[in-house]
């Protein structure tokens, strides 16, 4: 019998049940049920939208987008949004999904921490998106109900969640401090690492081997 959380419809499929397996076999806790949350809220907001998502690269694109923030995932110069875009694309491959589909949720996956853009792009790149804000900024909680919400945090609780994410970005970047650039993951570093300094853009453009 298919699992229902608030209304949405865990996908009772192969892809899904092996997916859920690899996701809690190399995440902890916290990783685990956040990721669960950004497909369950991304699930509700596009709904609410009348986007059109396959269930299963959403829910793909929820479960692995942030296995690039664990040690089995997570490589020593790119940026962890693209280990993870890599494992779900490799995963869909395996399971069949066409390689547009996979690309899909590369992009979804690679982009979840870029504002705006991904709102433009295919259905299931928006609903991470908007799964991801939600569960971390907690961007457009009140387009949920409070049942919904109950429902949900019942079902995958974030007990000190705002704490325990913060570390876990810290974890999975403090050794590739670079590849925070252009994003908001080195305000994460710079909380963490008084020692830290950002690159600036600015400073990027003055410095370039142009020689005027």
């Amino acid at each position: 019998m298919a699992e229902v959380i608030a209304g949405v419809q865990i996908p009772d499929t192969e892809l899904v049940r092996a997916a859920t397996s690899l996701v809690r076999k190399v995440a902890d806790d916290t990783l685990f049920h956040h990721s669960r949350r950004v497909f369950l809220w991304g699930s509700l907001k596009a709904a609410a939208r009348g986007l059109e998502v396959d269930p299963e690269l959403a829910y793909v694109g929820g479960l692995f987008h942030d296995l690039g923030l664990t040690r089995f995932y997570a490589s020593k110069d790119l940026r962890f949004e693209i280990d993870g875009a890599e494992a779900a694309r490799t995963f869909l491959l395996e399971h069949g999904r066409s390689e547009e589909e996979a690309r899909t949720v590369w992009l979804a996956i690679a982009l979840h921490t870029t504002p705006e853009v991904p709102m433009h792009l295919a259905p299931e790149v928006a609903a991470v998106a908007l799964g991801v804000k939600t569960d971390v900024l907690g961007i457009g909680l009140d387009e949920l109900t409070e049942q919904q919400r109950a429902e949900v945090v019942a079902a995958h609780p974030r007990p000190d969640f705002k704490n325990r994410i913060l570390r876990a970005f810290y974890d999975g970047m403090a050794h590739r401090p670079n590849t925070t650039y252009g994003t908001m993951n080195d305000d994460v570093l710079a909380h963490f690492d008084p020692t830290f300094r950002r690159t600036d853009f600015v400073e990027l453009i003055k410095g370039s081997a142009w020689p005027e």
